[in-house]
């Protein structure tokens, strides 16, 4: 049984093409992966998707460091999809490769901006533990503020909503799945 139901625009309740018609209207500009799911329950996809919206395109964060703690929330969920969409982005958006492959494989990359080694280092720390030490913590607030680590905190949940509804429903990776060799923890 295929988990991922199918989406057939023509079949939409009238509240479900509502939300359907916002998330295609707005940034993202298509509904698929997740958001295809949560249209099952649209008072969930309403109000996940403009969670998402927010911390995706509205956050206090910079793209840079948005990104990063999105694949860092991937490679922590080893969701396949959420990183084929999201690991190109952040290469764009400034993470370096060498830094991508580290956090896709669980090693510890290397930084040269201080800005993406404490995001990365506060969000593996709340990921790993669910806390997050004085120190990391004292650190994440001088270099990025109080409402960047709500939003950092913000976009680790949404983004750990959307890799558990991705691994759930098993949604495949575009491409070929990037975690297909590493061990299911």
């Amino acid at each position: 049984m295929a988990r991922m139901p199918p989406l057939s625009v023509d079949a939409l309740s009238e509240d479900q093409r509502r939300v359907y018609d916002a998330i295609a209207a707005g940034p993202r500009g298509v509904v698929r992966g997740p958001l295809a799911v949560w249209l099952q329950s649209h008072g969930l996809a309403a109000r996940a998707q403009e969670l998402g919206a927010y911390c995706r395109y509205g956050s206090s964060l910079p793209p840079g460091l948005s990104e990063l703690a999105i694949v860092v929330t991937a490679a922590y969920w080893r969701s396949g999809y959420e990183w084929s969409v999201h690991a190109p982005i952040a290469l764009r958006s400034g993470v370096s490769e060498a830094a991508l492959e580290a956090i896709r494989a669980r090693q510890a990359p290397v930084f040269d901006d201080p800005k993406q080694g404490v995001v990365h280092a506060f969000a593996t720390e709340l990921l790993n533990s669910r806390r997050v030490c004085d120190a990391t913590w004292e650190r994440a607030h001088a270099l990025l503020g109080m409402q960047a680590l709500v939003d950092l905190v913000g976009v680790l949940g949404y983004y750990g909503l959307i890799s558990m509804t991705i691994n759930a429903f098993e949604i495949p990776a575009d491409g070929d799945d990037p975690f297909a060799d590493a061990a299911q923890a």
